[in-house]
């Protein structure tokens, strides 16, 4: 590993170690540690952190200009490729955006199996995001558990539309297909199964005592930087700005769903953590609920071959298991979109990385990183 000295530690404005040099430290990119192909350049003095840069667009694939040379249609597949963990969502703001455009009027039964797929895409991630925050900090056991329960809502996506990660099911108009007869019934059991399991996270992860010193008090996000920097999503939620697209610009049947948005105070790893979880209990309800009402009926609605998108620009959002998603989309009355603009939650998400990291630890850069949940690719795109 190539370390770079300086000799300019205890300067005004900066972290003092008193009788260290301070040095630059590649951390990454690797996938593993990083979350993605993501690298930090770490400027140390011993173990102390004093600055830190992310540097991104090491898997930058020009999703958005790609948009642009294709159908408003044959873009869907390429938002699954955006944040790989929301895919569903993904399809779904896209979706919202070409609607909005194109005055698309959705089937109530395709309202209802959007809200349950994107609920079981946010437990999904969460539950990813809690084994590997465990495994980022040593404990290998929570990533065998929460793989063993992302393991069964994968099934149910491959049941429903064929594919277990990127799934292009949610699309202008509705939803590809309807879901299998016993839709219902698997996912009321799924229900039934994990609930009981986040008490389980609980105990094994967040009662763990190293575990809780490794979380409480470290990268505090005041909530004056975290609505500065842009972020959302429980980032935001966890400094205790309220804030969450379902309820602050509604769409699809959210309106009619009775559900809490967890929030926290300290800002710290230790409350992302927390919103996280209860995160998890709150899209039970939401499921249970959009389940219990869902209608018989069409879930598509008949569109032309080609949709050419009149002059104007429309935007979407959505909140996504990271925050709020949002898509621009710019018609100039050709079947191509004319602009094509992504909104990621994790670019802001990840801007808070180097204000909340000063001070802090070596070891505390890859804890305070996996609290953020940042998945690379949708930063790059």
């Amino acid at each position: 590993m190539e370390l770079t000295r300086s000799t300019t530690a205890g300067r005004p404005g900066t972290f003092e170690a008193p009788g260290y040099e301070d040095y630059f430290v590649n951390m990454g990119p690797q996938h593993p540690s990083t979350h993605g192909v993501l690298r930090l350049v770490l400027k140390l003095a011993g173990e102390t952190v004093l600055g830190l840069t992310p540097v991104i667009g090491y898997v930058h694939r020009g999703v958005e200009k790609m948009g642009e040379a294709m159908s408003v249609l044959q873009f869907t597949h390429l938002t699954d490729r955006l944040d790989y963990l929301s895919a569903h969502i993904n399809n779904w703001g896209w979706a919202l955006a070409v609607e909005e455009a194109l005055g698309i009027e959705v089937p109530e039964r395709a309202q209802h199996i959007r809200v349950i797929m994107a609920e079981l895409t946010r437990l999904a991630s969460h539950q990813l995001w809690w084994g590997v925050l465990g495994m980022d900090l040593g404990a290998f056991t929570p990533f065998l558990y929460g793989f063993r329960d992302r393991e069964r809502i994968i099934d149910i996506f491959e049941k429903t539309c064929g594919a277990r990660l990127t799934m292009n099911y949610v699309r202008p108009g509705g939803v590809t297909a309807d879901v299998e007869e016993d839709f219902a019934k698997d996912v009321s059991a799924y229900l039934g199964y994990f609930a009981p399991f986040i008490d389980e996270y609980e105990r094994l992860l967040g009662d763990n005592v190293i575990f809780q010193e490794r979380m409480h008090g470290v990268g505090l996000l005041p909530p004056e930087l975290a609505r500065s920097l842009g972020c959302t999503g429980p980032v935001l939620r966890a400094s205790g700005v309220d804030y969450d697209v379902r309820r602050a610009h509604p769409y699809g049947i959210y309106p009619r769903l009775a559900f809490t948005v967890p929030l926290a105070a300290a800002g710290d790893s230790w409350a992302r953590y927390q919103v996280r979880i209860e995160e998890m209990r709150q899209s039970l309800v939401i499921i249970r609920q959009a389940l219990d009402t869902m209608p018989e009926g069409p879930v598509r609605t008949k569109l032309p071959a080609v949709l050419n998108v009149p002059k104007g620009r429309w935007l979407s959002r959505v909140e996504s298991a990271r925050g709020e998603l949002a898509y621009l989309l710019v018609g100039d009355g050709s079947a191509k979109p004319w602009r094509l603009k992504v909104r990621s939650p994790n670019f802001s998400n990840l801007a808070a990385l180097p204000e909340i990291i000063k001070g802090c630890r070596v070891a505390d850069v890859v804890a305070v990183l996996s609290t953020l949940d940042v998945v690379i690719p949708c930063i790059d795109r």
